[in-house]
C-alpha cells in the first residue's frame, strides 16, 4: 500500500478513536446526571431525566448527526463535523448508559444504605461511600456492551464526509478496486479495536470489584460472576 493510501488508514483510525473515546467520555457523563437524576425525589427532576432518556434512545444517532451537521447551520451556527459526532455518539449512547446507572443504583441492597442511615452518612455520603462504589462494579459489564455499540456506530459519520475508518476504507476501494480485500481487513480493524477496548473495560471491573474486596471471574460461557 502506498505512502498516501496509508495516510488515509491513519487519519481514519485517528478519528474513530477520538469519536469512541471522546463519545464514550461524553456519553458516561450524560449517562450519570440523567442516571442519578431518575433517582431523585423531586418530580420535575426525574422528569427531566426521563424526557432525556426517553427521546435520545428513540432518536437514530444517524438522525441526530443530520441534525448537527445540516440543521443547526440554519441558525446561524456551525459545529465543528467531528464535535457534531461525538456529540451525536454521546448523546445516544449516554440515553441508554443512563438506565445502566439507574438500574445499578436501585440494585444497591437496602440493607446497605439504611446501615449507613443508622451512622448518620448525609445523603451525598451515603452515595458516594456506600452506593457508588458497588454500583460501579456492576455498571462496567453493561457499560462494555455500549462501549462496543458505540464504537460501530462510528461508522455512521461517514455518511456525512468525516474521515473515519469506513470512510477511509472507501477512499481506497475507489483508488485501488479491492473490494473484498479492503472489507476484510476494515472488518479486522473493527474488531481489533473492539478487542482492546473489552480488555481495558475488564482489567477496570477487576480493579473495582477488588477495591471492594471481592473477585472476578469466569462463569458459564464467559459470563462473569462477582463473588464477595
Amino acid at each position: 500500500m502506498s505512502a498516501g493510501l496509508m495516510a488515509y488508514v491513519w487519519e481514519g483510525l485517528r478519528n474513530t478513536l477520538l469519536l469512541t473515546v471522546f463519545g464514550a467520555l461524553l456519553g458516561l457523563a450524560f449517562a450519570f446526571i440523567a442516571g442519578l437524576a431518575r433517582t431523585s425525589k423531586r418530580k420535575t427532576v426525574r422528569a427531566i431525566a426521563m424526557v432525556y432518556t426517553e427521546v435520545f434512545r428513540g432518536f437514530p444517532s444517524l438522525v441526530l448527526l443530520f441534525a448537527l451537521i445540516f440543521i443547526i447551520p440554519q441558525f446561524g451556527y456551525q459545529l465543528n463535523p467531528l464535535f457534531a459526532g461525538i456529540l451525536a455518539l454521546a448523546l445516544n449512547i449516554g440515553a441508554y448508559a443512563a438506565e445502566v446507572v439507574r438500574g445499578a443504583i436501585r440494585a444497591v441492597p437496602p440493607g446497605q444504605i439504611e446501615a449507613a442511615v443508622a451512622l448518620n452518612f448525609t445523603p451525598m455520603q451515603r452515595m458516594r461511600k456506600v452506593v457508588l462504589p458497588q454500583a460501579v462494579v456492576a455498571m462496567i459489564p453493561p457499560f462494555t456492551n455500549n462501549l462496543i455499540e458505540l464504537l460501530k456506530q462510528t461508522s455512521l459519520v461517514s455518511l456525512v464526509y468525516i474521515s473515519d475508518l469506513t470512510f477511509s476504507a472507501q477512499l481506497i476501494r475507489a483508488s485501488t478496486g479491492e473490494t473484498a480485500l479492503v472489507f476484510f481487513g476494515l472488518l479486522v480493524g473493527y474488531g481489533v479495536i473492539a478487542f482492546v477496548f473489552v480488555t481495558i473495560m475488564k482489567l477496570l471491573e477487576r480493579m473495582a470489584a477488588r477495591s471492594l474486596g471481592r473477585k472476578v471471574s469466569s462463569g458459564l460461557f464467559g459470563a462473569k460472576k462477582v463473588a464477595a
